[in-house]
Order: structure tokens, then sequence, then C-alpha cells
């Protein structure tokens, strides 16, 4: 067990997360989306595979906070990156500053240099918060929203591309696709298990509305779509299109495809979520999504101190 304790207000107490506490949890992120944008968009599958990601120990790298009726009211996990929610009718109390605390006492005890954590452009509070603890914006999030009241026209292939829905057996292929296109950019290659857990094995994974293109009877280009019960919306969760074979409209074509397949399911809008080292942000304004929100991911040099 980690040697930090954490330093609570009276009346609240901590502990590890459990497998059973992923329902109290994604309720508390709900209420947290809801008061920040209106809306819920994270789903209880990416919450089960953040808390199921490759070195990740329960007993010593998550807390959940519960005041004295028993009612969850602020959680945290650190594993190379760190997220911290706090129940609106709790802030204000320190239980954010105390779950900084400890996520910073573990990631220097498994010694890392530094940690990160994401926060929304609107909560300026907890942005507010980092700041006066030495942390320094690193990357730039949107989530981006495509509205449908009719459906979505759909280009014509490029010469050679032929479009179809995700099917069984499609899993290895498209995590390649995924994982060499995100080299460019990404930390560390995702492994198959990590990966499927993030997408092809959620509960709310839509093959019918996630689309392939091939050229040659080869995978080139992915769009790995999420249909999400809490928004009502479309989410497309992963867009990747092969090198040799970008600049052809490829991701143009199955993002509107993707679009195309939710509206005749009867949803009405699909978002999808990029950063600014993907470069990708005009490729998906060009299709005609707008920013429905801002985030800032934060970093802390650990070593500084």
């Amino acid at each position: 067990m980690s040697g930090f304790m954490l330093r609570l207000p009276p009346g609240y107490r901590a502990r590890q997360t459990t497998a059973d506490d992923l329902g109290d949890i994604h309720r508390l992120v709900m209420l947290c989306e809801r008061e920040l944008y209106g809306q819920v968009h994270t789903d209880l599958g990416r919450i089960a595979a953040d808390l199921a990601r490759p070195g990740l120990a329960p007993e010593l790298d998550t807390r959940l906070i519960h005041d004295r009726a028993g009612q969850l009211a602020a959680r945290g996990w650190v594993n190379r990156r760190s997220e911290v929610d706090v129940h609106p009718e709790h802030r204000g109390r320190g239980l954010g500053s105390a779950l900084l605390d400890w996520a910073e006492a573990r990631a220097r005890q498994t010694g890392s240099t530094r940690i990160v954590q994401t926060v929304p452009d609107n909560d300026r509070n907890a942005v507010a918060l980092l700041r006066s603890r030495g942390y320094e914006p690193m990357v730039t999030e949107w989530l981006l929203e495509f509205l449908m009241p009719e459906e979505p026209t759909v280009p014509e292939p490029p010469a050679g591309i032929t479009v179809r829905p995700f099917g069984p057996g499609d899993e290895h292929d498209a995590h390649q696709v995924v994982e060499d296109a995100f080299d460019e950019w990404q930390q560390r290659r995702k492994t198959y298990q990590e990966w499927a857990r993030h997408t092809v094995e959620r509960p709310t994974f839509a093959p019918a509305m996630s689309t392939l293109a091939f050229a040659d009877g080869q995978l080139v280009g992915v769009a790995l779509s999420l249909d999400l019960p809490d928004t009502g919306e479309g989410y497309i969760e992963q867009v990747a299109v092969r090198r040799d074979h970008r600049n052809r409209g490829i991701a143009r074509l199955l993002l509107r495809t993707a679009f195309r397949s939710f509206h005749q399911q009867g949803r009405q809008a699909c978002t999808l979520g990029t950063h600014s080292e993907t470069g990708a942000l005009n490729l998906y304004l060009s299709v005609g999504m707008g920013v429905r929100h801002r985030s800032t991911v934060f970093q802390k040099d650990l070593l500084a101190e």
C-alpha cells in the first residue's frame, strides 16, 4: 500500500476502487458533466476501460471519497495521467486538493517525472487550482459535434476504395491501422487488449455505424463508433487512415458514412474528440463539425519540486 494518507475534512473517508463501484463512479462523472456541459458524454465502458489500464493497481492507484451518509463525494485515479472528479455538492471543501496531493505523491512513488490531467476550460475553479499548484498547459482538446436535422450526404468513394461496416474478424486489422496512424503523435503503442477495451469490447461499440475503407482488399481506413445511451447521440471513438492513402478524401468519406448511419438510427447528432497534437481539427471542421466545448491538458514537472 502507498504510504501517503489523504488529508480529508471531518466526516469523509477514503478507500480504493473495486469493480462494484463502477456504477457509482459513472453516476458521479455524469453528474459532473451535466453540471459543466449540460449533457453527458462518458459511458460506463469508458470508466471500466480506464480502470483496467495496464499497470494500474486499484489498491494503490485509485481513491474514492465518501461522506458520512455513504454518498460518493469524489474520486481519483493516477496511471501516467490522472483524473479527479468532485461532486458539485462537495466542492470547496478541499477534496480536489487532497486528491491532487495523493495523485502527485503516488506518481512520484512510481518514478514518474510528470503528471498530466485534463480539465474543461469552463471549469474555472479547477483550472485555477491546477495553475496554483504549478501545472502548465500542454495540449488543447476539443469535443466536436455534427448536427443532423437531415440525413447527411456522403461523397463518392475515391477510385479503388470500397467501404463497408465493421464486421466480425476486423478487430486485429483495425487495431493495426489505428496504432500505426496514432504512432505519429501518441506516447506509446497500445496492445490489442488495451485498445479493444476502449473500442470494440465496449458495450456501446456500434459495429453497424463503424466504417471501414479497403484498397485492393487491404484495410486502409477506419472510423470506429459508439452509440451512447445516456446522450442519445453517436460518438466517433477513433478515425485513422493508413499513411500511404491519406489526402484522398478517405477520412471524409468514413466520417460522413458514419454520420449517415447514425442518422438512419434516429440520432440527431454525432460527436468526436480530438486534440492539438493530432493535427486533425481542420479535417473535422471541413466535414461540417463544430466545436461543442474545449478542454486543456495540463502537466506538472514532478522533478522541479
